[in-house]
């Protein structure tokens, strides 16, 4: 079997993958976490075996650097617009995690809007996976239950459980 070069396989498979980081990150991770995909990729390829699914193959690394992107978002400092005022007597500062109106605004004080990453994003994290790595990825139902850790079975209902949300979703919208 001859072995494409790695320039192919990019061209080939990068929208499914990048589709599939949009869906399970959002649009804003997303082209990081496409790009450390395949620089991974690319490191690992002369060792893959023959016969290998390399889309399989590429989700797989898409969705470890996914999980990646999550841990690190979790250790970033979260900015304030600004900081809060000093209160009263106690020397306490008003705000913080639990209270309104101190949330982060995204860049210039205003989230980029994305229809479907709205939607996607109201979905349990295993509903999001399961139609992204089926529906966007173009996996089967049994290569997504590898990936996730479960049955076929449960994978289906994961997905068909999503898209029936969506579906209302888009539904309520319309009305």
């Amino acid at each position: 079997m001859e072995v494409k070069p790695f320039e192919t396989i990019v061209r080939e498979h990068g929208p499914a993958v990048l589709r599939v980081c949009r869906a399970v990150l959002g649009p804003q991770d997303a082209e990081d976490a496409w790009s450390e995909t395949f620089l991974a990729a690319l490191r690992a390829y002369p060792a893959l075996a023959p016969g290998v699914n390399i889309q399989a193959w590429l989700v797989t690394i898409a969705k470890h650097k996914a999980i990646d992107v999550h841990r690190a978002a979790g250790r970033r400092p979260v900015p304030l617009g600004e900081l809060p005022e000093p209160s009263g007597r106690s020397g306490h500062q008003t705000g913080g995690p639990g209270n309104p109106g101190l949330g982060n605004p995204g860049p210039g004080g205003t989230e980029n809007f994305d229809p479907l990453w709205a939607a996607l994003k109201t979905l349990p994290q295993r509903q999001r996976e399961a139609l992204a790595y089926h529906h966007l990825a173009g996996l089967s139902y049994a290569e997504v239950a590898v990936l996730l850790g479960g049955t076929e079975a449960a994978c289906r209902r994961s997905a068909a459980d999503g898209m029936k949300k969506l579906r209302s979703l888009n539904l309520e919208e319309s009305r």
